[in-house]
């Protein structure tokens, strides 16, 4: 059974073959009208045939397989463009057509890819091609099939290589090297931002230094003083670092998809990209995740290993088709965050009915912490609104749009009038617009 797969079950024939067959057969029927013809027929079909023949001798009893490796990461980026590397070797010393099939992953349902490429004697070529996945999870790239033929091209040889692989697609981790973040103070002060008042008297530690006329004598340190003989005082700063934490709502809004990317994987990058910012900026960067039950929850910390602790948590994260409970998130929020923090709430509305039915557990979350509310323009309502209208029924559509993207302006009033913070953006523009306020927020000292 092997050697029939090997001598027949990896031979295919070529259009050529075909083109080249029909020709006799058309020069065959052509003989019985023209008489004349058959003998050059007969000569020109054995000919044909010894040529196939030879064609087959010379790839499957000479030719030697050619060497492929597929070099592909162990983890891809959501949403982005990932590079996939072939790299084909001809150990002939003769030159080869080559076309390559590589079995990608089912949730690409690509199944007509294929790279094709003339390699010279003992040539070396590195072929490249991206793919972009848009689902989160594990996938699955199956072997890679070279199909070879020579400068005859009437058949082809299969050679298949073993480089079946699994690989994990997690969160665009690229979007990490796209935003390099840039302080704004500048912009923000030449815009009118100012610096507010800061409540209280901040006790981060800095040193012990000599007492000098006019430090506050609350902070004497008398231990140190005794040891000295001269009084000492505890010198303190204004605390760097602020918790911050990212909520993400994991209910049935956020399935919805824009651009083959549901609005979760929307606020899942976001929040990638935002760790690694606030880490940068020394605050405490935690998570919590939650639908019509309560998800995944990360005590804010800065040590190097919370992106990755992040980046893993946040990779198996699914939407439900269920409406998420705000009434839990709220005894959570006030079970597990104990300290003032910027919470980041990633969220959306459809309607004001919608809002007001959870604005009191958003207000209550807002009484002990500063609470910032992420949620997304329609952007298929937006581009029906400035469509131009043609008929009637055009004239309903954009009205219908043009109500429900006013309704999410006034989402914004509604969560403005209690005092709390709010972004409503187009999912691409997400990550720019919540880590510029993140920025704004830093600077303002307002954490």
């Amino acid at each position: 059974m092997s050697i029939i797969k090997k001598y027949i079950g990896d031979l295919f024939i070529s259009k050529r073959f075909y083109l080249y067959c029909g020709s006799c057969i058309l020069l065959f029927i052509l003989s019985f009208f023209i008489p004349i013809l058959y003998p050059p027929a007969k000569i020109l079909f054995v000919v044909f045939i010894l040529i196939a023949f030879i064609d087959y001798f010379y790839l499957f009893f000479v030719t030697k397989a050619p060497y492929v490796k597929r070099i592909i990461s162990d983890r891809l980026s959501n949403g982005d463009e990932n590079v996939v590397v072939l790299e084909v070797s001809n150990r002939m010393n003769y030159p080869l057509d080559v076309e390559i099939i590589d079995e990608l992953p089912e949730q690409f349902q690509m199944r007509n890819f294929s790279l094709k490429k003339k390699l010279a004697a003992r040539q070396v070529h590195s072929m490249n091609y991206t793919i972009t996945p848009v689902e989160r999870g594990q996938y699955h790239f199956g072997d890679t099939h070279l199909y070879t033929s020579s400068w005859l091209g009437l058949v082809k040889h299969r050679f298949t290589a073993i480089t079946a692989k699994e690989v994990y697609v997690y969160p665009s981790y690229m979007q990490l090297k796209k935003y390099q973040i840039i302080s704004r103070t500048a912009l923000i002060t030449e815009h009118g931002g100012r610096r507010m008042r800061k409540i209280g008297h901040s006790m981060e530690f800095e040193q012990i230094k000599d007492y000098v006329t006019g430090d506050d004598v609350r902070s004497l340190n008398w231990k140190a003083t005794a040891r000295k003989g001269a009084l000492m005082i505890n010198n303190y700063v204004d605390e760097r670092s602020q918790q911050v934490y990212c909520i993400i709502d994991k209910g049935r809004l956020m399935k919805m998809p824009f651009n083959s990317l549901t609005l979760l994987d929307y606020a899942i990058n976001s929040t990638l990209v935002l760790s690694s910012v606030c880490l940068k900026k020394q605050d405490k960067i935690g998570l919590m995740t939650f639908g019509n039950k309560m998800g995944a929850f990360i005590v804010a910390d800065r040590k190097p290993i919370q992106r990755e602790k992040i980046l893993d948590t946040l990779f198996n994260q699914q939407t439900a088709f269920l409406e998420s409970d705000f009434e839990l998130l709220y005894l959570q929020v006030r079970n597990k965050i104990k300290q003032r923090s910027l919470v980041i709430l990633y969220t959306n509305f459809e309607s004001l009915n919608g809002l007001r039915r959870q604005i009191s557990y958003m207000r209550s979350i807002a009484k002990h912490h500063l609470l910032l509310v992420v949620f997304f323009e329609n952007t298929e309502l937006m581009k029906l609104s400035h469509a131009n209208a043609q008929n009637l029924e055009d004239v309903y559509v954009k009205t219908i749009a043009d109500k429900f993207i006013f309704e999410k302006k006034l989402i914004v009033k509604e969560l403005q009038k209690y005092g709390i913070l709010c972004i409503l953006t187009a999912p691409e523009n997400l990550t720019v617009h919540t880590v510029n306020k993140y920025l704004e927020l830093k600077t303002r000292q307002a954490i």
